[in-house]
């Protein structure tokens, strides 16, 4: 669609400044590392994933947008097939690429070869804005390769697909906020939505706690499948974040891109 990467560029910054901004004014935890270091490895494992997409898209006839138009175009696809109402047709596209999402995550942490590329996601020692950019490049192909096998199969409208790709960069920055919520509010909201509050019990050191609240968007499906849990043992300003590299290394771009393939 035109205009479609500008328009989500502008919505990701817009987000990005604004839950950057707010974590510095009401922050929940206290750093352990400095900002500066972090936020420049972070944000460089986040440009080689754009590069790596857009490496992606020459070898690859469509992309996940694409494919919708494509799928449309062929007549592919669940919801190509079945009449539905465009508006309740986005509604259940939305729902299912997020529960897909949800089930991908859940995989990344049992499947030994998943785990290895999605730890350097987890072991990011402070939690914030920037850790919801900080995945290993291969896994951003991986999960771009299931998006558009998803997408094929259910034939989503593209402004389906664009509006989840919104949803899930915005509420991905949202839940990896630094970000200290009133307590009612948090409570309100992880009813629908996944918080920070909830979403930080998942960076947790501790595997029983980070093996648990795997939803990006909707808090439902960890509700539903009952891997929720509402708090840390240790409480969010005791709890320990990261895994067992509590040091300088995950601040490190060298270090992170190669964690996958060292043998510890």
């Amino acid at each position: 669609m035109e205009h479609e990467g500008l328009i989500r560029l502008g919505v990701f910054a817009s987000l990005f400044a604004l839950f950057a901004v707010l974590e510095t004014l009401a922050p929940r935890r206290r750093r352990v590392q400095g900002r500066r270091r972090r936020w420049l490895t972070n944000w460089a494992i986040a440009a080689l994933n754009t590069v790596t997409l857009r490496l992606m898209a020459l070898a690859l006839p469509l992309l996940a947008v694409g494919a919708a138009l494509d799928a449309s175009r062929l007549g592919w696809g669940l919801f190509n097939r079945v009449e539905l109402w465009p508006w309740a047709e986005t509604l259940l596209a939305i729902l299912i690429f997020d529960l897909a999402i949800w089930a991908q995550h859940l995989v990344t942490h049992k499947v030994p070869l998943l785990w290895r590329l999605h730890r350097v996601h987890h072991t990011d020692r402070d939690f914030d804005v920037t850790t919801a950019i900080r995945f290993h490049p291969v896994e951003i192909a991986l999960s771009m390769l299931l998006k558009i096998a998803l997408v094929y199969a259910l034939g989503p409208s593209a402004l389906a697909v664009i509006l989840f790709e919104i949803l899930l960069n915005g509420t991905a920055m949202f839940n990896h906020a630094n970000l200290a919520l009133p307590r009612r509010l948090d409570a309100a909201l992880r009813l629908v939505m996944v918080t920070p509050d909830m979403h930080r019990v998942h960076h947790s050191v501790h595997r029983a706690e980070h093996d648990s609240n795997y939803g990006f968007a909707l808090s439902l499906w960890d509700r539903l499948f009952g891997t929720y849990v509402a708090q840390p043992e240790a409480g969010h300003e005791g709890m320990t974040i990261g895994l067992g590299w509590q040091d300088d290394r995950p601040a490190r771009l060298g270090w992170s891109l190669s964690l996958p393939f060292r043998k510890k």
